[in-house]
């Protein structure tokens, strides 16, 4: 029973269907981890949303900070970008069905070997600590507080984990962890500017999150997606997927079993 983990989809649809053959892929046998942004940019969001969401329980999906965003645009807070390309999800007869399964998806998802996230694992957290804040989160994205959560998600503040922050900024503080992180400073406040490439930025200035001195041990691999400038990833606890295929790169599947990782490039 092979466990595949997809990096961003980002609506690559056509790309996305090829991987899917090229791994023969069972729907009675093998279970496919999502690791967020399955929609924006690419031509075919809406296909994509519709497809994973009828996978059932063969998919195990975490949400990204662009599905988290079309939640946000879903309710009127900002209009749908045309370069984002989801305006057909919005317009879809299915749109309610859609956005309602979305917002059951959790930040995180755990395999008794690996535990998934959008952009990873904040370095401050324990993997006790990582569940709690995820549930917290989910718990509010699947009642009628949602609207309000999405609402006031936007901030890059705080940066800095504490057990005493006010609810509203421990729930920020989780959504930028899962979903929007890439750097830290050196005294662990996560930066959310800089995109660029690890081997193009100081240590002095920014780490990894995963490269942190004193980032926590989950005693678990990390998958995550989101950081197209690495152009896929592998550490000793942490693998990286997002591989850029909405950028002209390619869409990559990690089988974990035996850590094959199969590839298409951006049709």
């Amino acid at each position: 029973m092979p466990n595949y983990i997809v990096g961003d989809i980002q609506g690559c649809f056509d790309e996305f269907e090829q991987l899917l053959e090229q791994i023969q892929f069972n729907l009675s046998t093998d279970t496919l981890w999502v690791a967020g942004d399955l929609v924006a940019r690419g031509p075919k969001s809406l296909e994509t949303l519709r497809y994973i969401r009828d996978l059932g329980s063969s998919a195990k999906v975490v949400l990204g900070n662009h599905d988290l965003h079309l939640l946000a645009v879903s309710q009127g807070l900002f209009p749908a970008k045309a370069k984002d390309k989801t305006q057909p999800i919005l317009d879809a007869s299915d749109r309610e069905e859609l956005l309602s399964w979305l917002r059951q998806q959790p930040l995180m998802q755990e395999h008794d070997e690996f535990v998934m996230a959008h952009a990873g694992i904040s370095p401050q957290w324990s993997l006790k600590r990582a569940r709690k804040e995820s549930d917290k989160i989910s718990k509010l994205l699947q009642s009628d507080k949602w609207p309000w959560l999405i609402e006031n998600m936007y901030s890059n503040t705080p940066d800095l984990w504490s057990k005493d922050l006010e609810k509203i900024e421990r729930y920020r503080y989780a959504i930028n962890s899962f979903t929007r992180m890439r750097f830290c400073f050196p005294d662990g406040r996560l930066d959310m500017g800089c995109k660029l490439p690890p081997k193009e930025v100081s240590d002095n200035q920014f780490i990894p999150w995963f490269n942190l001195p004193q980032r926590k041990q989950l005693d678990k691999t990390v998958l995550f997606g989101h950081w197209a400038a690495l152009e896929g990833y592998q550490g000793k606890d942490v693998i990286g997927l997002d591989t850029g295929c909405v950028w002209g790169g390619e869409l990559t599947i990690l089988r974990w079993e035996d850590k094959k990782f199969f590839t298409q490039r951006a049709l």
